[in-house]
């Protein structure tokens, strides 16, 4: 009888190539419920492209149909753009959502690498702070939020600056503690040999930060820069409070502002949905990878 045992020195045979490795019953559950989990959540959008591009009368009578020969046109979106500057809506949403992404990645940096790196009085006490402000949600604290800005006197004002900055704030404010507690956890995994070596040529806490935390810390930064700017981009409901003229509109104001005109006329929502929603997309197309580096590497070192 023909052992299967290996001995010392000795390498076990690689598989023939046409031979396929098999696969576990669980594993064929775990893929059928992906597959299952990704149908549903990619096909909604699917229908709603394919119906942006059909008749208003079209999409009520055969809204799963496909848009070819006389169906297909164009119109939704043209009406779109001749109603709206779409162009402008688009500046408004990247001039406000970079800001606050730059603006809370650099104060969450510098505050989660003081609480973790520095000891001193109320250290823990201020660690509890930042993860109680994530219990309460911005329908809490909207109002005050608002009252506050009409003091200063920064809410409904014709100075655009004034307007992104009114937007800018709570939505900073709102981050602040989700991004503290995502990089904490990443520089706790760092050593501290280059923090020290650095302070000992001479490097101050803001120069250590930058030249060393930073660029180390440069997964978990991209992926809270990311989570920040999509949360940003799509947050409707602070928008609908100090966004109040068309020209202060982001692509999301904006996309509420056609559907409510709009009515019945369910091709150019479809329209404004997925011109609402391809940035987005290309987002997480592009910067996915960084996404789940960041996710993961703090656990990694840990």
């Amino acid at each position: 009888m023909r052992s299967n045992k290996v001995k010392p020195g000795q390498t076990r045979p690689e598989p023939a190539r046409g031979s396929r490795a098999a696969v576990s019953p669980g594993q064929v559950v775990s893929y059928l419920v992906l597959i299952i989990w990704a149908l549903t959540t990619i096909y909604p959008f699917i229908w709603v492209t394919l119906n942006s591009f059909k008749p208003k009368g079209q999409i009520v009578s055969s809204s799963f149909s496909l848009p070819i020969g006389a169906s297909f046109t164009l119109d939704n979106y043209k009406v779109a753009f001749q109603r709206v500057d779409v162009g402008l809506a688009y500046r408004n949403s990247l001039v406000i959502s970079g800001s606050v992404t730059v603006l809370v990645v650099i104060l969450a940096g510098l505050a989660a690498y003081g609480l973790v790196r520095y000891v001193f009085p109320g250290r823990q006490w201020l660690r509890n702070l930042v993860v109680a402000a994530m219990m309460f949600p911005v329908f809490a604290t909207i109002i005050p939020v608002f009252g506050m800005e009409s003091a200063w006197g920064i809410t409904n004002t014709d100075s655009m600056l004034l307007t992104w900055l009114s937007i800018i704030l709570p939505q900073v404010a709102g981050n602040l503690s989700f991004a503290i507690i995502v990089l904490m956890g990443y520089i706790r995994s760092l050593p501290v040999d280059l923090e020290e070596a650095a302070f000992l040529e001479g490097y101050g806490a803001i120069r250590i930060f930058f030249k060393i935390i930073l660029p180390l810390a440069r997964p978990s930064f991209a992926t809270v820069a990311i989570f920040v700017f999509l949360w940003s981009y799509n947050d409707l409901f602070t928008q609908m409070f100090f966004l109040r003229y068309k020209e202060t509109f982001t692509i999301t104001r904006l996309l509420n502002e056609i559907s409510s005109q709009a009515g019945t006329n369910y091709g150019l929502m479809a329209a404004a949905v997925v011109m609402a929603v391809i940035p987005v997309l290309i987002v997480y197309v592009i910067l996915q990878k960084n996404i789940i580096k960041g996710l993961t590497a703090g656990a990694l070192k840990g």
